[in-house]
């Protein structure tokens, strides 16, 4: 019997949970504090407490029939905290066959707008997108030594229900900001989830993996195309030099790229129910008004 373990029940993880649990024999999943342990056991969920820092017994019995890994936990400065933590109770499992890992486009750096493949050799700006190559190499060497395929996941931007452009729109907060030539790639959190269980299920296609849609575009775009589905005047443009980003921000706003997701496409042979963002919000929106 094969059984997923699911490691931060976030945003994509309970997407991926929703939509691909059945096809595996048994779900268990972690969060980070006890009273999250509760609302989701509540939900009938198998959860387990892992704030990052210890393995509790009841823990470490529940990972020993684990088959299948999918982490969405950041890394922290010095290493992965899953591996620092949980390494040597996962490899412990006797049938552990993949262990996949959610990393970010954030690693190719800046491309200047050019097209990054899964061959593009990673080329990191600032120091998240360090840690999360070298998350990545950490899962690579753990597969490697407890016998499984590690299999890298890169994702772009995340949008979905309950976190889209529609929504900001309607609290006030969406900026459609421009800086000339700037594109970034996104990906719809249903798509994202089916990408992730086929290579999961097919381990043998390949170890990396972007996780795009078809179309990089830029992001004021995507802000006027929402405000139009709402009957909405797009908020006023604001230049890039003019708009007042957070640091974090910024060093996100100085990676420019199009991430290619033939791989995905043609390889694992997954087929995006939203190939752009303006399917994406359009369902989006639909759903929203009852539709």
């Amino acid at each position: 019997m094969t059984t997923l373990l699911l490691l931060g029940y976030g945003y994509a993880a309970e997407r991926i949970a929703e939509r691909h649990a059945d096809r595996f024999g048994k779900l268990i999943v972690t969060a980070r504090s006890a009273d999250n342990v509760d609302a989701l056991r509540a939900r009938g969920l198998d959860a387990y407490l892992f704030d990052g820092t210890g393995v509790s017994a009841e823990l470490s019995l529940a990972l020993r029939p684990v088959t299948h890994v999918v982490s969405s936990i950041p890394p922290a400065e010095a290493s992965d905290p899953v591996l620092a933590a949980l390494a040597p109770e996962l490899a412990r499992s006797p049938n552990l066959a993949a262990v996949g890992y959610l990393s970010t486009t954030g690693v190719y750096g800046d491309r200047l707008g050019a097209w990054v493949d899964e061959d593009t050799e990673p080329q990191p700006n600032g120091p998240r997108g360090h840690r999360r190559l070298q998350a990545e190499n950490q899962w690579r060497a753990f597969a490697e030594g407890s016998g499984a395929t590690a299999i890298i996941l890169r994702l772009p931007g995340i949008y979905g229900p309950g976190r889209n452009t529609l929504m900001q729109l309607r609290a006030g907060t969406a900026k459609r900001i421009v800086k000339p030539g700037q594109v970034f790639s996104r990906i719809h959190v249903d798509d994202l989830a089916d990408a992730v269980a086929a290579a999961l299920l097919n381990p043998s296609a390949g170890r990396i993996w972007n996780v795009a849609d078809d179309e990089p575009a830029p992001p004021q775009d995507v802000v006027t195309y929402a405000a139009r589905l709402m009957g909405l005047e797009p908020p006023p443009a604001v230049l890039f030099e003019e708009a007042q980003l957070s640091d974090m921000a910024q060093s996100f706003w100085a990676d420019n790229k199009r991430v290619a997701n033939r791989g995905i496409r043609d390889r694992l042979g997954v087929t995006l129910t939203y190939p752009t963002y303006r399917e994406g919000l359009h369902a989006l929106w639909t759903q929203s008004n009852g539709g």
